[in-house]
């Protein structure tokens, strides 16, 4: 049985691998994008913070790219412990070879709970993130971006989330 799930997953591979036509540029072909962020940080109080963000993109025309994108984040120290789930459509549409402005839309699902005072919160909010940056090749089909994104939904004193500005810096590879 496992010979011939190894023989069929190589079929479905080399049968997906050949549709690229040849002598076809690879930018009419490769319009998926795979990509996203991890971060890690460290503070007083033992805090500690885990994140991730990945995002599948569809690039509809050469300048302009549509998907969805989720973010993950554990926080925890010694007075508190949060989790915060997040997804929405994104599109960025890209321009002078190196730059990109963009537009996000995320649910959040926030729940957080403080140690001492057994308080819990279990809620959602919803940003709408508008902003931009810089793209760089890395790679031949890899690229960084960098730029900052500002929630126009935010409201200082409602907000469960810490700041309406959101620097960013991820990785985008196309298939």
């Amino acid at each position: 049985m496992k010979k011939f799930i190894i023989l069929l997953f190589l079929m479905i591979s080399g049968a997906v691998f050949s549709q690229v036509a040849i002598g076809a540029s690879p930018e009419n072909n490769n319009r998926w994008t795979f990509g996203g962020g991890i971060g890690v940080g460290f503070g007083s109080n033992s805090a500690f913070n885990l994140s991730a963000s990945p995002r599948v993109g569809y690039r509809l025309t050469n300048d302009l790219e549509a998907g969805v994108l989720g973010s993950v984040s554990w926080q925890t120290s010694d007075y508190y412990r949060s989790t915060l789930f997040g997804v929405g459509p994104f599109v960025n549409y890209y321009f002078a070879r190196s730059f990109y402005v963009g537009a996000n839309l995320q649910q959040y699902f926030i729940n957080y709970k403080d140690k001492y005072y057994d308080y819990k919160i279990n809620e959602q909010e919803t940003a709408l993130y508008l902003g931009g940056g810089y793209m760089q090749r890395i790679g031949n089909n890899s690229f960084m971006q960098i730029g900052v994104m500002y929630n126009v939904l935010y409201k200082e004193n409602s907000s469960f989330l810490s700041s309406g500005l959101i620097p960013n810096i991820g990785f985008v590879v196309g298939l």
